[in-house]
């Protein structure tokens, strides 16, 4: 079908842009709306590490060759239109920091330095703390042309100072100081009037810059900032793979540039030689404001007394039906019951695998991790069956972008503890969230599984909204145990297409093909005149084949609802699209759960897991979606989403009353 695609880095950067919406909305607590901008600062600074890169080669594709813009391969945006839209977005941040929240600070009786010197009576104060804290952490370096180039880490922050020296004032120095990430970025500072005051860090470091560099005078001072290329090629890594994504890691802060950053006011000459000294193409250069990386807004202090700026806080809920039980296994064999996250407690998911550590009877546990939290309890569960005695196997993703560090120290705690670990396949990472129990009866095996929408994470189950099915359905335990199965082959899954999975729905086996069929049955019963309906809640929508069907299922005559969180390359308001309606949801929590709603003539069936429907997730991954079989958990499934398609914008708040009452 030739019906167009929307860009997915330009929808990726709308989606960011609904997130600075949100630091706007004078609805949301000033705190929390400092928050999103601190969020916009964290997820652009993503952009330009993994997302730039591509921009930047297709960039140079088309410079060479412009007809290549028309092959579907290439992404359509050009860097201009990127550079562009994020400008535009940059700009209007500024505006909504400076106009809205520095003033609604002051209100408050908080005021942050910002643009602006330090009073006199601050300076004495934060001399003290730049002689006896700062000053320690700086290590000023010259530039002064040689060969040996002074190395910028990646994101980390600097000034571009120039210096007059006091005994040849006609000339000129240049030198570069580092913002030492390793100090706190805020400082409070004596009140004064009744008024509360903080300041960067950056403008204690520029106020005192004098005592650096004694026998010279400073003659300004630009913050600049080096951002690398993160998108590490680790497909191939097939020997000693723990040992390859060590060394990936490292190469990755020594990554191309893709940006430098750097304060708008900047002398050209001292920009150009710096662009000569690093190595930074023209297109490679960014202006900016005189701060870089806010999403350091996250750590800025509320001072003691403030009221009303955050979101009150809601405790979870229990989940009634496991919270009535003191043996969480024996109640998943009698029952299937949901966890909706963050709404309910994340200690059952924890509970499920303490008790099976701990359970005489259990005798093998399995898990996929694809993003440990740094302090897992559950990796230190399985670290205590494993020293139980039990068979414990982790399937550990090394290639979890940004979290290789994290995963690679607990894979080795694990692995001393005695669980046996089974590493990345080659090509290919493994994105389901699944964990699978087995207990040993006499004669009789039980089966207790979990499959949930994301990470097993207690760190992010605070602010993630996912689902976790806990199950012992015998169909769909014995078919995670041939999955694990499979993934301790490492083999590719071409060479395991004997497997049949009935109820599973898995990514290079039967996914994309399951899903065509369920909406070609929605097609179907459209064009009979049944009703017919389909509702999808992803993060990411960017697979063609998959969007092409939902361009097919509308013009049949199908309803179609999209709740997509981030990129969606799905063009609405076009006679192919008539039938679909796409919303977007960012608040308070972040939506991260994938859940799909096929009507089936009134017999409707619901899925949920773990793939959005991109290519990377549909052809380059394993993901795992399961069929939710229970009448009452796929009822609860159906409300949540309703709410969702509702009201948008009150649809977490509605989650959470509704979520308070399940039984």
């Amino acid at each position: 079908m030739g019906i167009p695609l929307y860009n997915r880095d330009l929808s990726w950067l709308s989606f960011n842009y609904r997130v600075l919406q949100m630091a706007a909305d004078q609805q949301v607590p000033l705190y929390e709306r400092i928050k999103f901008l601190s969020i916009f600062s964290s997820n652009l600074d993503e952009f330009f590490r993994v997302r730039m890169p591509a921009v930047l080669t297709i960039n140079k594709v088309l410079e060479q060759d412009p007809a290549a813009g028309e092959n579907e391969s290439i992404s359509s945006s050009t860097l201009s239109e990127v550079l562009q839209e994020i400008n535009r977005q940059q700009q209007e941040y500024g505006q909504i920091f400076t106009g809205s929240v520095l003033p609604d600070l002051l209100a408050r009786g908080v005021q942050l330095y910002y643009n602006q010197p330090l009073t006199a009576a601050h300076q004495a104060f934060t001399k003290n703390y730049f002689l006896s804290t700062i000053l320690a952490y700086l290590q000023p370096v010259w530039l002064n042309g040689k060969p040996k180039k002074p190395f910028l880490e990646n994101n980390a922050l600097y000034f571009a100072v120039t210096l007059i020296p006091d005994k040849h004032p006609e000339s000129q120095e240049y030198a570069i100081v580092n913002i030492p990430a390793s100090l706190p970025r805020f400082l409070q500072l004596p009140s004064m009037d009744g008024a509360h005051y903080i300041a960067f860090l950056d403008d204690i470091i520029r106020t005192h810059l004098a005592y650096i560099f004694p026998g010279y005078t400073v003659d300004n001072c630009h913050s600049i900032k080096l951002t690398r290329n993160a998108e590490m090629d680790m497909d191939e890594v097939k020997v000693d793979i723990l040992e390859e994504v060590e060394t990936f890691i490292r190469k990755r802060e020594l990554g191309v540039p893709t940006r430098f950053l750097y304060d708008a006011t900047i002398p050209l000459p001292l920009l150009h030689f710096l662009a000569g000294q690093f190595d930074i193409r023209d297109d490679e250069l960014v202006p900016g404001g005189r701060y870089h990386n806010l999403k350091d807004l996250a750590d800025l202090p509320a001072p003691t007394g403030l009221t009303q700026t955050s979101y009150p806080r809601v405790a979870p809920a229990e989940n009634k039906t496991a919270a009535a039980t003191d043996r969480l296994l024996d109640l998943v064999l009698q029952q299937d019951f949901l966890v909706h996250l963050p709404y309910q407690r994340y200690d059952y998911v924890l509970r499920f695998f303490s008790e099976a550590a701990l359970d005489p009877d259990v005798a093998e546990i399995y898990v996929t991790l694809y993003r440990i939290a740094s302090g897992s309890q559950i990796a230190q569960a399985l670290i205590s069956a494993a020293k139980n005695g039990k068979k414990v196997i982790v399937f550990v993703e090394l290639k979890a972008r940004f979290d290789e560090a994290n995963n690679i120290r607990w894979a080795k705690k694990m692995k001393d503890a005695g669980v046996k670990l089974i590493y990345s396949i080659p090509g290919m990472k493994v994105h389901a969230k699944t964990a699978l129990v087995k207990r040993n009866r006499g004669y009789q095996w039980d089966y207790c599984g979990l499959i949930a929408t994301g990470n097993f994470n207690e760190s992010t189950a605070r602010f993630y909204t996912d689902h976790v099915l806990f199950t012992s359905h015998t169909g769909i335990t014995r078919e995670m145990e041939l999955l694990f199965l499979y993934l301790q082959s490492r083999e590719q899954p071409r060479a395991y297409d004997f497997l049949q999975f009935e109820h599973l729905l898995v990514a290079q086996f039967n996914m994309t093909e399951r899903f065509t069929s369920l909406i070609d049955r929605e097609i179907k019963h459209a064009r009979e005149g049944k009703p017919a309906y389909v509702i999808i809640k992803i993060n990411n929508l960017q697979e063609r084949g998959m969007i092409n069907k939902l361009y097919e299922a509308s013009e049949a005559g199908v309803q179609v609802d999209l709740v997509v969180r981030s990129i969606n390359c799905l063009v609405a308001d076009i006679p192919e699209s008539r039938k679909i309606r796409i919303i977007r949801i960012v608040d308070r929590y972040l939506e991260h759960a994938r859940v799909f709603i096929f009507h089936n003539n009134n017999q409707e069936e619901v899925y949920m897991g773990s793939a959005d429907w991109m290519n990377r997730n549909l052809h380059r991954r394993i993901e795992v979606c399961v069929p939710v079989y229970d009448n009452t958990l796929r009822q609860q499934l159906k409300d949540i989403v309703q709410l969702q398609l509702k009201a948008p914008r009150h649809a977490q708040e509605a989650i959470n009353t509704y979520v308070q009452n399940i039984m």
